[in-house]
């Protein structure tokens, strides 16, 4: 891949400071091919970023330092590619939301970021054998007609969903919330290590970025972005899963729950979902007429 001088400057703020594209508003009204960056002071970048001067006050040494190594070179090594906003490859849809991811970085096919339409199934990180069966009805039409499965590689459903693409021979994205140097759950590096050779991870993290609270949270909108439709299947009324909802609501994207048993904690989510106006979903071909 190739890159312009300033998809490599948005490039090298970023790997210090990674925040989505929407906070680099200020730095790009008053320069927008974010020229010679190397002579900001700590307190231009205070007023860009609108943080304490202290916070920033190693920010123009550490710009410096990054600007001279071979960052792009040094990712591929470790088989990551880094896709800048400006970038032909970055997917438009994500460039409708209102605080996109600034750079995506990128492990395995990234034709798959260009495949349309994406499914987004997501659910419980306690998901039962319930969302296992669930799947078995909803996933192998969706692989017929080579729809990739979008999730976020959590424990749980997500996982569920990912294999469950996998075992079909589909195709599968997860959206991870931290960079490729960590890996959370942990028991999930021997799927996300298949996924990065066959199928496609995505984080807005650099890799040294460790897994937060709040990561996730901001990952659910990249799911939800990437997705055209998203299927819930088993979830509590208050969870992440419902955040990533509450995200494809506001992007207009249809939602699909499964329905589940009146006696089942991890029915409520979905329950209320389809009494809110969502699709009861019981087979991947409803998906796919809605897509046609």
């Amino acid at each position: 891949m190739l890159y312009t001088n300033q998809q490599l400057h948005l490039l090298y703020v970023h790997y210090i400071h990674p925040v989505p594209f929407n906070r680099f508003t200020k730095l790009l009204q008053e320069n927008p091919l974010l020229e010679d960056l190397h002579s900001y002071s700590a307190l231009q970048w205070s007023n860009i970023f609108n943080l304490p001067i202290e916070r920033m006050k190693q920010f123009p040494e550490k710009y410096r330092e990054i600007s001279r190594l071979p960052i792009v070179d040094m990712l591929k090594i470790n088989h990551v590619v880094p896709i800048t906003y400006y970038h032909s490859n970055y997917p438009e849809e994500l460039k409708q939301l209102c605080d996109p991811p600034s750079v995506l970085y990128t492990k395995g096919n990234k034709l798959l970021l260009k495949k349309h339409p994406r499914v987004g199934i997501i659910g419980s990180r306690t998901a039962t054998s319930y969302s296992k069966m669930a799947l078995e009805f909803i996933v192998p039409p969706l692989v017929d007609r080579q729809i990739p499965i979008v999730s976020g590689l959590a424990a749980g459903a997500d996982t569920m969903a990912h294999q469950a693409a996998i075992d079909y021979g589909g195709e599968t994205i997860g959206v991870l919330g931290h960079g490729f140097s960590h890996m959370y759950p942990k028991r999930n590096q021997k799927i996300a290590e298949e996924m990065a050779e066959n199928h496609l991870l995505v984080t807005e993290y650099p890799p040294y970025f460790p897994p937060a609270k709040w990561t996730f949270p901001m990952r659910n909108r990249i799911i939800s972005g990437l997705s055209n439709v998203l299927v819930i299947t088993e979830s509590v009324e208050r969870s992440g899963t419902m955040s990533t909802v509450e995200h494809a609501l506001d992007h207009g994207k249809e939602i699909f729950a499964v329905p589940g048993a009146i006696d089942s904690p991890l029915s409520v989510g979905p329950n209320k979902l389809l009494d809110e106006g969502a699709k009861p979903l019981w087979s991947g071909y409803q998906i796919i007429d809605s897509l046609l």
